[in-house]
C-alpha cells in the first residue's frame, strides 16, 4: 500500500488544503501507477507548529513540505513503470506546488522508501 506522510508548518493546514492535499498526493501515484492503485493510497497530513520546523539550521515560517512516501520496494523497479522513482518525486512535488504555490516546489523534500516483500501488511495479514 502506499503511503504518504507529509509534515508541513501547522498553519499551512487551514481546513480547506487538506482535501486537496490529500486528493492531490494520490493522484500523484496515480499518475504513475495508474488507476488500479488509487484505492490502496493512504495519505496523513501532520501539522508541525510553526516554532519547531527549521530549514538549513534556521527556524522558518515557510511552507516547507517534507513527504516521505513509503510502499514496496519491488513496485520502485516495474518493467512497465521505467524510472518510477524520478516519476514519483516529480509528480509529488508537482502535486505540492499545485495545492500550496509554486513558491512551495524550492523548499519540497520527498524521500522514497521501500519496504520489502514481507514487511508489511493490511487487516493483520502480511500483504
Amino acid at each position: 500500500m502506499p503511503h504518504y506522510s507529509l509534515h508541513i508548518r501547522e498553519e499551512a493546514l487551514d481546513g480547506t488544503v487538506e482535501p486537496r492535499l490529500i486528493r492531490a498526493l494520490t493522484d500523484a501515484i496515480v499518475s504513475v501507477f495508474g488507476e488500479g492503485v488509487r484505492p490502496i493510497v493512504g495519505v496523513e497530513l501532520i501539522g508541525v507548529p510553526q516554532h519547531r520546523r527549521g530549514v538549513g539550521g534556521v527556524p522558518t515560517t515557510d511552507d516547507a513540505p517534507q513527504v516521505t512516501l513509503s510502499m514496496r520496494e519491488a513496485a520502485y523497479h516495474l518493467d512497465q513503470v521505467p524510472d518510477a522513482p524520478a516519476r514519483l518525486i516529480a509528480a509529488t512535488t508537482d502535486a505540492l506546488a499545485a495545492v500550496l504555490g509554486e513558491e512551495a516546489r524550492g523548499r519540497t523534500v520527498v524521500t522514497i522508501e521501500g519496504v520489502p516483500a514481507g514487511r508489511s501488511g493490511v487487516g493483520g495479514q502480511v500483504a
